[in-house]
This record gives C-alpha cells, structure tokens and sequence, in this order.
C-alpha cells in the first residue's frame, strides 16, 4: 500500500489533459464539484488516483483524492467524505474556497475502506495499464466499466476474463461464478461465446447460464422461469403457495407449469385461494395442477364467488337478484306448447342447486350460476308436462352460438329419442327464433 510520503503531485501534463476533459463533459464549468481519475504506477505497481475538480470565477481547481492499489483493500483519502444520501463530498479550505474547513477535512491523506471511496469516474489514461506485462492482453481498455482495478484482479487469477470482454460480455467478466466455471470447463466457455450475442442483448442473469447450458434450455425461456422464481422467493404474500410446493423440487415443477400453462403466479394464487375456501383437497394432482389451468381457474373462481355470496347476506342478495333479472330477460325462450314436453328457464342459483342434487350432476356445484349472469350460457329444465315439479333434464344454451352446449339427465345421462326431438327440433328453433327479437 502506497505511504503518503511516496505520494507525487499531478504531472503537469495530466493537469492538462484532465483540464481538456472536464472542458469537453462541462462546458459550463459549474462550481459543482466533478470527478477524474488516472494511472499511474509505485513500485512497479499499477495505481489509480482520483482527482476533483471545480471552478470559482475564471478559476479552475483540482486536486487528489483517493488512491488506489490493484490489490489492497484499503485506499488512502483525502479531503473527502461519503454520505449516504449525498454521496461524496469534497472540502475546498485547503484552495482558500471556504473561510474554514469542514470537520472531516483534516488536510492529511487517511487510510479508508476502498468499497466506501471508489468514485466511479473517467479514466484519463486507461491505455496506461497496457504497458504493464501482466496486463498487456488483458483488455482492459475495452471494459467499459470505471471500476478496472476489480476486473484486474480477476483476470490475474482467471484469464478467461479477457475473452469475455472481447467478446461483449464483459458484465461477466467479473462474476467470480463464471469465471470459476470457464476455467474448468471450455465447453461452457465456448458455449458462451456462440450465444453472447443474445446473452450480452438481454442481459440474462448468472443462473440463466447455468441452467440453459445444462438443460440446453432457450436462454428467453429459461430467463422468464428464473424471474418467476425470483419473484415467488422474493414476496412474502405468497405464503399459501409456498406452503403448497415447499422443496426445490416441487418449487420448480410450479414455475415450469406457470410456463407451461402460459399464465403467471398472481392468477394461480387466485385459483388457490379459492381452492382453499371450497374446501379441495390440493394434495391431488388434478387440483394442484389441472391440466387446463384457464378452464379450471375460471371455474374455481366462479364457484367461490358464488359459494362466498351465499355465505354473505347482502351479497346473496345482489346475486340472486342479477340471476333473476338474466331470468326475466329471457324468459320469452321457455316453451310449454307441446303436449309432452315443456322447456322452464331457473329462476335462481338455488333452482341449479336443486336440480344438481336429484339429478345427480354437477348444475348446481360448478360455475354455471356465473355464466348465467354474465350471459354466456342459460340453463333450462326440461320437464315432463304432467310432472311440471320434477326435474327431468337440463339443458345448457348458449346464447352467442345460439346452441345446446349440454343436455343431460340423472346421472350425466344421455336423454331419450323422444327428450332430444323436443329440445333440438321444437325448443332450439322457438328459442332461437325468440332471441332474435329479444336483441333486435
């Protein structure tokens, strides 16, 4: 580590040359304070001087600040301090700009923490570090980061760094992990290099690499499932899916279904919530993960929004209230001409209900209610005409296909010759003739 005794003086033509910079970045030659740095060497070692500059009246000012080593974890500084909120802030009474000094602003170099008193800030020499043996093919005049004495340090230990840099990836040129992994394995380094034209575009993070060269993975499809599990590990208010899928395991076969079904947590610990308050036992695959996540999600909603509204006084109310308003539109389709057969639209979620539970089907207990409301499909009980009070048949319509979607009796059976001419010849025709005139 340098001594404040070896310490020199700006060179005089490196004054200049910091002098022409800050004119060309700040023109306005502010009084703001503006930060450089140079290379210069001690010891036959590679050092980096941060100087400030400033200006008061037609008069320019600059003077050191930090000094740093390539492999010290100590800087020496002075006249300078960092906040936390500020940032870094310099004392000018050494220059007669203040009547007295601030309380840190001792005028003696100290040692300090180089992590708290590394400016980033131009180089004015960077070509400077070429001239040393050790670094002559290093690149280091190609990485675009001001913080080269870390990258220097890395690529004394992994030269695979420079090959990164020259390559365009020089953002990883100073991750210890791929370095370690390019050093061992010339595969993933050639691999790096085949894709760095996409990794350096997208900025892919460090376990992206490693998972997309290990499973051959696309980089984008492996980098959208590390985002998701960032986020699910990340967030906190996702407690009931955590609980859910708890091992490593279990958490990625989650994420790669989210993929899969091309939807995203938020709507999952949707369909869960609901899940939960139904009551489904969501240690069964067919619950956990359902083959058809949209379909399956859009069912569990509506089931828990109506099984919620029963529970809520008020909100059975408006519920009932929408289905019998739906009702009353279409009441027009029912049909109780013929001599055998009359076609009864349900007046209510608890006419599903009842129909669900003697005939045996699932009416009542999926989310036919809410399709109902929002007039996707109507539900219509096929009676006989002598028997009007006993559920027969149901027959789900479809009121944009204009189309039986379902028509079922006990059991999800199959209706008779006799049921089927009713619906599809005599009600579909009549109810679709009525519909017209209804949205006309």
């Amino acid at each position: 580590m340098l001594n404040e005794k070896d310490i020199k003086p700006i060179p005089k033509y490196m004054l200049e040359l910091i002098q022409r910079r800050d004119k060309k970045n700040c023109p306005e030659q502010s009084g703001h304070a503006r930060y450089y740095a140079y290379l210069t060497k001690h010891k036959k070692e590679l050092i980096k001087i941060t100087v400030a500059c400033r200006n008061k009246g037609k008069n320019w000012y600059c003077k050191q600040v930090a000094i740093h080593d390539v492999h010290s974890p100590y800087c020496l500084v002075k006249d300078m301090e960092f906040i936390m909120i500020a940032g870094y802030v310099v004392g000018w009474h050494e220059q007669g700009l203040t009547k007295y000094p601030r309380w840190w602003e001792t005028g003696k170099w100290c040692e300090a923490y180089t992590q708290y008193f590394n400016v980033y800030t131009p180089i004015i020499n960077i070509d400077y570090a070429l001239k040393f043996p050790q670094y002559k093919y290093s690149a280091v005049d190609k990485y675009p980061s001001t913080n080269i004495l870390k990258y220097l340090r890395y690529y004394e230990q992994y030269p695979q760094a420079e090959l990164l840099v020259k390559f365009g990836l020089p953002y990883y040129a100073t991750s210890k992990m791929i370095l370690r992994k390019t050093s061992k394995d010339k595969r993933f380094g050639k691999w790096l290099i085949r894709n760095s034209s996409e990794i350096a575009l997208n900025g892919y993070y460090v376990s992206t690499l490693f998972k997309a060269y290990r499973t051959r993975k696309p980089l984008a499809k492996v980098q959208k499932s590390e985002e998701d599990r960032k986020t699910f590990c990340q967030k906190c208010n996702y407690a009931e899916i955590k609980a859910l899928f708890k091992t490593e395991k279990q958490i990625e076969q989650f994420l790669e279904y989210i993929a899969k079904q091309n939807t995203n947590i938020s709507s999952y610990e949707d369909y869960l919530k609901a899940c939960n308050y139904l009551g489904l036992d969501m240690s069964q695959d067919k619950n956990r993960l359902p083959h058809n996540f949209k379909r399956w999600h859009d069912i569990r909603i509506d089931e828990y929004r109506t099984a919620k509204a029963l529970k809520d006084e008020q909100e059975r109310k408006e519920l009932y209230l929408k289905f019998a308003n739906v009702a009353q539109k279409y009441i027009s389709l029912q049909r109780d001409t013929d001599n055998t057969f009359i076609a009864i639209i349900a007046k209510s979620p608890l006419d599903l209900i009842n129909e669900g539970e003697i005939l045996h089907h699932c009416v009542g207990r999926m989310n036919y209610d809410q399709r109902f409301i929002r007039e996707e499909s109507l539900i219509f009980f096929i009676r006989d005409k002598h028997s009007p009070e006993t559920p027969l048949v149901t027959v789900e319509y479809s009121l944009k296909q204009r189309k039986v979607l379902q028509c079922y009796g006990d059991n999800d059976s199959k209706p008779d010759r006799q049921v089927l001419n009713f619906v599809h010849c005599k009600w579909l025709p009549y109810a679709n003739k009525k519909l017209k005139q209804i949205v006309a």
